[in-house]
């Protein structure tokens, strides 16, 4: 039978790729539009490589975006976005991928789903649909196009582009609470690593932050070290999926680790050190706040979620988190973390209301290219 050909855009955002659909070119959510996607991106793999379709199996390369004109009247597209795992037939839909949400605002433009100004500044008004919250983008424009070229540099992509800048606009959870359980530190007990003190968030995406010296690490472990060790892997979803019951997230840690690998993140946070990344760039310890390492769909992630960094600027800003501890009182500035590939700032604006903390947003940079369009083939069958 012919292949289905569906209309695609494959982009990245940040240090992150993605195959990007219009709503209208998919079947409605469920499974037959799981199905699809999982195929398009080569998905369930047991060889864990994605051959037969456009993942790039690692958790930063194994993504699609589904986006549509919005109903509301406060934003102008609804983004949702999936975490396709690499050997299951499983998409999480629970969260938003910080990254790929720079190239929403391009896509959107690109598309012409937004109109915006022939230069200057594009803002736009973005619902992420997964988390039920508003970003918002400023998209740079030349000449009527969205201006990809740039000098803007960081950590974790080879090459300069334009700069977007993104705002995560109230980035505590749906409910509003961005500690969960009402407490900066709680306590979970995991087979083979004890009784760790942990503080868990719900900022950006629901995180888990624990210490990196409570399992043994240092913290400024490569990928190799920590991606090569499967006996310490597994004792990190233990505790990643304990954490999501802790959390609500879950009734079980088993349903967590089956039907939720994208969130929680789990980060390993540790005190400023110098250290040297991928590439041999070193780090110096007197250029960081902390360092803060995302485990990401079962594996260290190749730098640091754009999701995750914002859950680190949220817990910087709250009193008492394990990641406070290490900052201490910031004065309003941006936090510097170190990751795997080498450091970011990110920045959240806070304010305390009767007792408790709310957060009104976080910002960050990252940059976006449109790397391929044209229609993705599909096995009829899939």
């Amino acid at each position: 039978m012919p292949q289905h050909r569906i209309p695609a855009v494959y982009m990245r955002g940040g240090s992150s790729k993605g195959v990007f659909f219009h709503a209208r070119d998919l079947p409605p959510a469920g499974p037959a539009r799981d199905a699809l996607l999982l195929r398009v991106i080569g998905s369930p793999d047991p060889y864990g490589k994605q051959i037969d379709g456009l993942g790039g199996a690692t958790s930063s390369t194994s993504k699609v975006v589904v986006i549509a004109p919005s109903c509301r009247p406060d934003c102008d597209i609804d983004y949702l976005f999936g975490a396709p795992a690499i050997e299951l037939p499983v998409i999480d839909w629970s969260g938003n991928c910080g990254n790929l949400s720079a190239a929403v605002g391009p896509f959107a433009i690109s598309e012409g789903l937004v109109q915006a100004p022939r230069d200057g500044l594009a803002t736009v008004r973005i619902w992420q649909a997964n988390l039920g919250k508003r970003i918002l983008a400023r998209v740079p424009m030349v000449a009527g196009e969205v201006q990809e070229e740039g000098d803007f540099c960081f950590d974790g992509v080879a090459f300069p582009a334009a700069e977007v800048v993104l705002e995560f606009l109230d980035p505590t959870g749906t409910d509003g609470s961005v500690l969960p359980t009402g407490r900066a530190v709680d306590e979970l007990q995991i087979a083979g690593l004890g009784r760790l003190p942990v503080t868990l968030l719900n900022a950006g995406n629901p995180t888990i932050f624990v210490r990196a010296e409570a399992l043994g690490l240092s913290g400024t472990e490569t990928q190799a070290q920590i991606n090569g060790d499967a006996e310490l892997l597994q004792r990190l979803e233990l505790l990643r999926a304990a954490g999501a019951v802790a959390m609500g997230l879950a009734t079980s840690a088993a349903q967590a680790t089956a039907e939720r690998p994208h969130t929680p993140k789990l980060c390993l946070i540790a005190p400023p050190q110098t250290y040297r990344v991928a590439g041999g760039k070193q780090v110096q310890a007197a250029e960081l706040d902390l360092i803060a390492r995302m485990i990401s769909m079962g594996k260290l992630h190749h730098a640091i979620p754009g999701t995750g960094a914002v859950a680190v600027a949220v817990a910087a800003m709250l009193p008492g988190t394990l990641v406070n501890q290490l900052t201490g009182e910031l004065a309003g500035r941006q936090v510097r973390m170190g990751h795997t590939a080498g450091t970011v700032t990110v920045g959240a604006q806070a304010r305390e209301v009767d007792g408790s903390w709310q957060m009104e947003k976080a910002i960050m940079s990252r940059s976006a290219r449109r790397l391929m369009e044209g229609w993705v083939r599909v096995p009829a069958e899939g």
